[in-house]
């Protein structure tokens, strides 16, 4: 199989590093985990957890970045995990025609309690489901065809059916080990992992949707009810 890269855009607080552990556990496949967040952090000086150590550590040069993004590899797959709220409007965007695309949704609510959990200032821009109806419009236009969307509640149901079906539309084989990995940090992830994959660290699969998520404030589900149309425009299309 000849090299492919494909860029799985998801907003925080999903089951985004669960699937680069998938993604990374196949045979063929090497990951990169969130190249742009050194450079966001540097560009918008917001306040993240061990923003300085992520700044002086990454890259900040976005131009340099999105070179190595297209690079190809001589065979099997470069996954990269990016996370939406990541994407700046000083970006240019004809390189991502260059790249296969997957979105991974989840539902507003749930979102936003966990994100409150790890960090306390929450806005729905923090959240990034506008930049991800955006930027899926945008490759849409760009590419003549919708990407694949996966919605994690529905994923987390059936996870074998969903990564089969996945694999079949992206044209590229499906391998058992994408449903189960080892314990453990791994050297792909990114020094911000230490504050934010404690949960995923722990796991070996993918577990089940949680049926209930922490109870939101007013100011949290004001937040939810700003982003959920932009997330019901991409279930409309999930798998």
């Amino acid at each position: 199989m000849s090299g492919r890269c494909i860029a799985m855009w998801s907003g925080p607080r999903n089951i985004s590093t669960a699937m680069m552990r998938a993604w990374e556990n196949r045979s063929d496949t090497v990951v990169v985990d969130e190249p742009f967040y050194a450079h966001f952090l540097d560009k918008t000086g917001i306040d993240h957890p061990m923003r300085d150590d992520i700044v002086a550590e990454g890259e900040t040069d976005w131009m340099k970045i999105v070179s190595r993004l297209v690079e190809k590899p001589a065979s099997g797959l470069f996954y990269q995990k990016h996370i939406t709220t990541h994407w700046l409007e000083n970006f240019k965007t004809d390189w991502l025609s260059e790249l296969s695309h997957v979105f991974l949704i989840r539902d507003p609510e749930p979102v936003a309690a966990s994100y409150a959990v790890k960090r306390n200032a929450v806005t729905a821009s923090d959240l990034g489901y506008s930049q991800q109806s955006e930027l899926f419009r945008n490759i849409t236009k760009m590419q003549g065809t919708k990407p694949p969307v996966i919605d994690s509640k529905r994923f987390l149901q059936n996870p074998k059916s969903q990564l089969e079906t996945l694999c079949e539309i992206l044209e590229i084989p499906f391998e058992d080990n994408m449903l189960s990995w080892p314990t453990g940090a791994r050297e792909s992830d990114g020094i911000w992992g230490a504050h934010w994959y404690d949960a995923v660290n722990q796991s070996t699969g993918f577990n089940p949707p949680r049926a209930k998520h922490a109870e939101l404030t007013d100011e949290q589900q004001d937040i939810a009810n700003e982003c959920r149309p932009y997330y019901e425009e991409l279930l409309d299309v999930a798998i």
